[in-house]
């Protein structure tokens, strides 16, 4: 499959999240929905976000220009490259989870909720996991 189905079919495509992007961890944009722009210096603030947990608790994180707040960051069960991080903005939200070499960007619009946003991209997620990627 490749990456730009996995954001048509398994992410945007389950109507649970608004826009989707997936990004190399090395930098780029592997795949994107058409509604989102993450600009570069979005994209290494994204990968920062993973790495230094204090900071984007203090400050959240921004995607497409959008400020959310920081919620939760994660992980998971068997796929400890797995990390799931949560921002919330009012009534929406955005999802990001890293694996090994990629990371799942999800943003969402009430009424889709985190819940479902953040079950969609956690197994996306392990499943790429679990492919080493």
């Amino acid at each position: 499959m490749s990456w730009q189905a996995y954001v048509d079919t398994n992410l945007v495509g389950t109507k649970r999240v608004t826009e989707a992007a997936i990004l190399g961890k090395a930098g780029g944009i592997w795949a994107k929905s058409p509604g989102i722009a993450i600009s570069p210096e979005e994209q290494k603030a994204i990968t920062a976000a993973f790495k230094n947990k204090d900071a984007v608790q203090a400050s959240g994180f921004r995607v497409a220009g959008q400020k959310y707040f920081f919620l939760s960051s994660d992980t998971y069960g068997d796929h400890p490259d797995l990390v799931v991080v949560h921002g919330k903005k009012q009534a929406d939200g955005a999802v990001l989870a890293q694996t090994k070499q990629a990371i799942l960007v999800v943003t969402y619009t009430f009424p889709q909720t985190a819940q479902d946003a953040g079950l969609i991209v956690t197994n996306l997620g392990a499943y790429l996991a679990s492919l080493n990627y």
